[in-house]
């Protein structure tokens, strides 16, 4: 019995990577919609949504049954906890990601300013190797590493700003201001999935320690 929960324990662990691996999937292909303007692969990104939300769903039953089958010891109830919150996380992430799909979609009539075009490609690349950090120190249950977000962070939180300042010195061209304001949600989208990421980093300081706290220099 033993034997068979922890193997259940590693199954639930390696859907959160699957689940996160669709993810960055998710986040390229939405950031390179948005770079090329490929309004199909919007629709991939948006269709390809239903899969991150059923590994969630599958993640969740399978919480479920863990704790319904055997109390926890504690480093493993945190695992669960830590799996299940992160595993919410990745649903949010691919939300995010087809919200820029959707408005990449809706934008593809109006001509890019191609300077914001590239510091929306900045942040998304960020935010993919932000994504990345969290699910490797969760994995490996490395703090430090996990810690290193804060620092990743504050540079998707300044593109985010220079992409702000950037539409708001362009809301007098004509023809440019729908597509700003569109580009504005799309960079908040950015700077949100970092955020996931940082709270997934949180969590990874939770599993390792047993201590649960919000990293100090993150800004949420």
């Amino acid at each position: 019995m033993r034997v068979e929960y922890q193997e259940r324990l590693h199954l639930l662990e390696s859907s959160l990577q699957e689940q996160g691996t669709l993810c960055l999937r998710a986040i390229r292909g939405a950031v390179d919609a948005l770079t090329t303007q490929d309004v199909e692969l919007c629709d991939e990104v948006i269709a390809f949504d239903d899969e991150i939300d059923d590994r969630y769903h599958r993640i969740e039953k399978m919480v479920e049954e863990t704790l319904a089958l055997e109390t926890p010891v504690a480093s493993d109830l945190r695992l669960v906890l830590a799996v299940l919150h992160n595993s919410i996380h990745l649903e949010r992430i691919g939300d995010q990601s087809v919200t820029i799909a959707k408005l990449t979609k809706l934008s593809a009539k109006f001509e890019p300013h191609h300077e914001l075009v590239e510091g929306l490609r900045e942040m998304g690349d960020r935010c993919e190797e932000m994504l990345r950090v969290a699910l490797d120190s969760f994995a490996e249950r490395n703090v430090e590493r996990a810690r290193s977000l804060v620092e990743l962070d504050e540079l998707v939180d300044r593109t985010n700003h220079r992409v702000t300042d950037k539409v708001l010195e362009m809301a007098a061209t004509p023809g440019q201001q729908e597509w700003g304001m569109r580009m504005i949600i799309v960079s908040r989208c950015l700077e949100r999935i970092g955020d996931n990421a940082v709270d997934m980093g949180e969590q990874t300081v939770f599993l390792a320690t047993g201590e649960f706290g919000a990293f100090e220099d993150a800004s949420h």
